[in-house]
């Protein structure tokens, strides 16, 4: 890039940091009907835009078959009329949550009379930069909203007309409510550049949340002078012990994989037990062949399930976001666990059995955002937990884990009441 390229880029985000900051002080101080009221209209505008919305969405994806872009990363790409009635429902639920900003909690009496407790109040300006699903412009933008924050939205290059389209239903729902359209800017620049300065804006940007391929956390987590709730990739395993349900595996199993490749909650490692293996196995065999879904697996696995390919160690360690699936034996309850925790990448884990004691130990030692029983891992979603949408699923252990909705975009200070209390 040539320096007046750059220095282009460079003023153009300085302009947006600093609008973002303004504005996320009004926000931070407007009250919880205007905000519902914001999110209300957006929802609105996105259903009264949806054929324009549609025909947008459909240039991405041309665009993108264009590319060479994966069946997975088209299937991440498309909106339909479900996902805009998707996106728009997610707001209303959005609106619908309590709102905790200013909340008060632990307020307690001090021996020197004083009170002391926490109130949640909005992180700042939240930088968001994710790749593929458009359906993030809007979640996103209504969470941060709801939690009082500012934010700066930068899709990826492959969904720019989708966006942008989005990001002008969200401006219009923005100033019917009297909020500065400012709260929520789309960067509508695809040069790379803009990710850099974003990421390094400490005196505009509080915090930021990447969403994409293992090569965009990395980079950004490596480069990003702003702190950062990160996202890795999500390597999720389903076990099938000795003692699980075999119709209840086999539904869970299928349904983990199958239902989406492309999301960060499919599983991409069958764990199952040596004494079910042979009964359950095979029926899995058909059912995923059936769905197109390639399979490796251990030697173990190969002698129950003929013409699957081998895995190899990188097997283990990969999230496909695809049609492939790997498949281990293991000896028992202990050994999945340390497969997980071996390979796994802490995002979400689940055990298929009947025995309440394993299930506990399961949930106890498996280190991950989360950790289910007798569920498909494709449950791991903000609005499967009733979070109306989420950011994103956070990997970390610190400021948030697992799906990060409303609250996982605030933090908390002290405040102190007293009567006129001095120290002694």
């Amino acid at each position: 890039m040539n320096a007046e390229v750059h220095a282009d880029v460079q003023a153009y985000m300085q302009d947006v940091g600093r609008r973002a900051r303004a504005a996320a002080r009004v926000l931070g101080r407007a009250d919880t009907n205007a905000k519902n009221r914001a999110l209300l209209a957006i929802a609105e505008q996105l259903e009264q835009a949806l054929p324009r919305l549609l025909e947008e969405n459909e240039k991405d994806l041309a665009a993108g078959r264009a590319n060479g872009l994966t069946p997975a990363l088209l299937d991440r790409l498309a909106l339909g009329e479900k996902g805009v009635r998707g996106m728009a429902q997610g707001l209303r639920e959005i609106a619908a949550q309590p709102d905790p900003i200013g909340e008060i909690t632990g307020l307690k009496f001090r021996p020197s009379g004083i009170q002391v407790g926490r109130m949640r109040v909005p992180l700042g300006v939240i930088g968001i930069i994710y790749e593929s699903r458009p359906n993030v412009t809007a979640d996103a933008a209504g969470l941060c909203l709801k939690a009082g924050n500012a934010c700066i939205l930068r899709g990826g290059s492959e969904a720019i007309r989708s966006n942008q389209a989005i990001a002008v239903c969200i401006r219009a729902g923005l100033e019917a409510a009297g909020l500065p359209f400012d709260a929520v800017q789309v960067i509508d620049t695809t040069d790379r550049a803009a990710v850099g300065e974003l990421i390094r804006m400490r005196e505009y940007v509080d915090v930021i949340v990447p969403r994409g391929g293992k090569g965009l956390i990395a980079r950004i987590a490596d480069e990003a002078r702003v702190p950062v709730i990160k996202h890795l990739d999500g390597i999720c395993h389903v076990y099938i012990d000795e003692r699980a349900d075999p119709g209840k595996a086999i539904r869970v199993a299928v349904n983990a994989k199958c239902r989406r490749f492309g999301i960060c909650g499919a599983m991409e490692t069958l764990l199952v037990h040596e004494a079910v293996a042979p009964y359950v196995l095979p029926q899995l065999g058909e059912l995923y062949r059936a769905a197109g879904v390639e399979l490796r697996g251990c030697e173990r696995t190969r002698q129950l399930l003929p013409g699957c390919a081998i895995a190899t160690e990188d097997d283990w360690r990969t999230e496909y976001l695809d049609a492939i699936l790997a498949i281990r034996v293991v000896d028992d309850l202990d050994a999945a666990i340390e497969h997980i925790e071996t390979y796994g990448s802490h995002h979400t884990d689940s055990i298929i059995t009947e025995d309440l004691t394993r299930a506990r130990r399961f949930l106890r030692e498996v280190d991950s955002a989360s950790v289910m029983v007798n569920a498909s891992t494709q449950f791991a979603d903000g609005g499967e937990y009733g979070l109306g949408a989420e950011i994103g699923i956070s990997t970390d252990k610190l400021h948030a884990r697992g799906p990060v909705g409303v609250e996982g975009l605030t933090t908390q200070k002290y405040v102190v009441l007293g009567e006129g209390s001095c120290r002694a």
